[in-house]
């Protein structure tokens, strides 16, 4: 056998045995860190004053509106990543939430990710924006209410 027939052979496996765990890997993201982003938002909600002041430390332009948005855009978009609903959109929005979560907040782990990755790696929005973005570039995997309307529209007509 060659090497190259080697390879293939012990990689085809792999993929077969490994590959259905994906959605699996995906379903637990998408559970403990949508159920993460609903209680975030929902906190952000309901200590709306204390939110409002913080992004006012920050410099956010209107402070008290984007509390609200971004309560609002976590606490719906978790519960979306939950149902693994609009899954890829609200990823969209969420990683972009993240993004301005680092840069406003966490800026020198940010720009730092490449000389001091720890600093990046323990900030409060990494893990929130890496969730994002897997959701965002994966999917949502196969157990979720995309997937169901996916199968659904594709049926085939009834006689």
């Amino acid at each position: 056998m060659s090497i190259a027939a080697l390879y293939t052979a012990v990689t085809d496996r792999f993929e077969r045995l490994f590959s259905p765990l994906g959605s699996v890997v995906l379903l637990v993201l998408r559970l403990v860190w949508g159920g993460q982003f609903f209680m975030t938002g929902l906190g952000k909600l309901q200590n709306h004053a204390r939110v409002t002041e913080f992004f006012t430390s920050l410099g956010i332009p209107a402070p008290g509106l984007n509390a609200w948005f971004i309560g609002g855009l976590e606490m719906a978009g978790g519960a979306l990543l939950l149902l693994g609903l609009f899954s890829r959109p609200i990823a969209l929005l969420l990683t972009g939430n993240m993004l301005v979560a680092f840069w406003s907040a966490d800026r020198p782990a940010l720009l730092g990710v490449f000389h001091d990755l720890d600093a990046f790696l323990r900030a409060d929005p990494f893990w929130f924006l890496f969730v994002s973005v897997v959701v965002l570039t994966l999917g949502p995997g196969a157990v979720s209410v995309d997937r169901l309307l996916a199968r659904s529209s594709k049926a085939p007509p009834a006689p």
